[in-house]
């Protein structure tokens, strides 16, 4: 059977997850990290895909990217696994490739959902590191710091929802702490983890529908269980 396409979208928001196959470690110390990282930057300006958001664990990475096309996301990851990995093969000394199958990715809704992404891809990392507000005590794992005003990323843009948070840089960096030190709802996580795995967009009910008129593929979560019968009429 041949495999769904994904569903994206020009000019909107995305949120991708490419994982280690078999739970492989895809990168083993700061100079891969750092190696990725330089790699991340280069293949997002190069197809001119905004980055917004990052996150690198041992077995997973993480991104919240806007592309110019649908085709330019995936030219981009190509193109960050293939040079990633043919470098990582190198330096250590193996064959073969460090990932599970093609990426994942979904459309997210502007507003609360984009934040949230925002928070799963930073909170993953960040998590394997130390905690989520104590971003610069050991490696660069993800662009937390930049949200939260310890350093400047020149290769981040912030999307609208960030900017909302307040009207100065302390304002949107003290909310940011503290929504990033509460973490993720189950309801957040669960909807994020649901949108990931089925490839369908991630915000409202309202905001789905929307899409809907105009998509090529089904993205409103089918209902469970067998359909209803029909009650029979006296007279049937």
């Amino acid at each position: 059977m041949a495999r769904q396409s994904r569903f994206l979208l020009a000019g909107q928001v995305h949120l991708v997850l490419q994982q280690g196959h078999n739970r492989t470690g895809i990168v083993r110390d700061d100079v891969d990290r750092q190696h990725w990282l330089a790699l991340l930057r280069d293949t997002a300006a190069t197809h001119r895909v905004v980055l917004h958001a990052w996150g690198l664990a041992c077995e997973h990475f993480g991104l919240l990217v806007t592309p110019p096309t649908p085709q330019a996301l995936s030219r981009m990851m190509q193109a960050l696994g293939r040079r990633y990995v043919g470098w990582f093969n190198a330096r250590h000394g193996r064959s073969g490739t460090l990932w599970e199958g093609r990426f994942r990715a979904c459309v997210v809704e502007d507003g609360a959902w984009v934040l949230a992404a925002m928070h799963f891809v930073e909170g993953s990392a960040t998590a394997e590191g130390g905690t989520n507000t104590d971003a610069l005590s050991g490696p660069v794992l993800s662009s937390l710091a930049h949200h939260l005003g310890q350093v400047v990323d020149p290769a981040l843009s912030d999307v609208g929802a960030y900017w909302a948070l307040g009207n100065t840089p302390f304002e949107r960096h003290a909310a940011y702490l503290r929504q990033a030190g509460a973490g993720l709802t189950p309801r957040q996580r669960t909807a994020i983890e649901s949108a990931l795995r089925s490839g369908r967009p991630l915000g409202s009910a309202h905001y789905l529908a929307q899409l809907q008129q105009d998509a090529p593929r089904p993205l409103l979560p089918r209902s469970r269980g067998r359909p209803r019968k029909l009650q029979r009429t006296a007279d049937a």
